[in-house]
């Protein structure tokens, strides 16, 4: 819901939400796998991933579309969104993800799982928001509605003659 407000479209929710969900899917079937029960003490952990990957998303969308609504094609606008925050995302994934890795190494069975959790979490969420996003945009949101600038908006009927020559000034 706050995805959609943010970007007023249903298509850039699918795109932000998409990725999220795999990696949400993905990050259950490895806590099977570890033998990690969904626990009072593990919905933290994973909420905090899941936050991490919305956060990426929204970074990186909401840039690609300021864009692409000012006239750029969705390849110029996604370029110009990784050159802009692309790089900021992999670095915080990155760099989140070696942090909570040293904790695969810690005696507390708990923390060892908790940090191979997080860093999978990190790490799909960061390759989810920077191949995904433009994959799923490719599809979804190819042609997004331009907005005109203020300074072009065009006077209301019921608009004030001093109103017009204050929006044309």
């Amino acid at each position: 819901m706050l995805c959609f407000i943010t970007f007023r479209s249903w298509r850039a929710v699918v795109v932000a939400i998409v990725p999220l969900v795999i990696t949400s899917i993905l990050c259950e079937a490895l806590m099977v796998m570890l033998g990690i029960g969904v626990k009072v003490a593990t919905l933290p952990v994973t909420a905090l991933g899941v936050g991490i990957g919305v956060d990426y998303a929204l970074y990186l969308l909401s840039v690609q579309l300021t864009l692409q609504r000012q006239g750029l094609s969705l390849e110029e606008a996604y370029r110009d969104a990784l050159n802009f925050t692309g790089k900021v995302i992999a670095l915080i994934g990155v760099t989140l993800a070696a942090a909570v890795m040293t904790w695969a190494w810690s005696p507390i069975k708990f923390q060892a799982d908790m940090g191979i959790l997080l860093t999978f979490m990190f790490v799909w969420n960061m390759l989810g928001a920077l191949v995904l996003i433009p994959a799923l945009s490719h599809f979804l949101l190819r042609r997004v509605e331009l907005r005109q600038p203020e300074d072009q908006l065009q006077p209301s009927a019921t608009q004030t003659p001093d109103e017009t020559s204050l929006l044309q000034s």
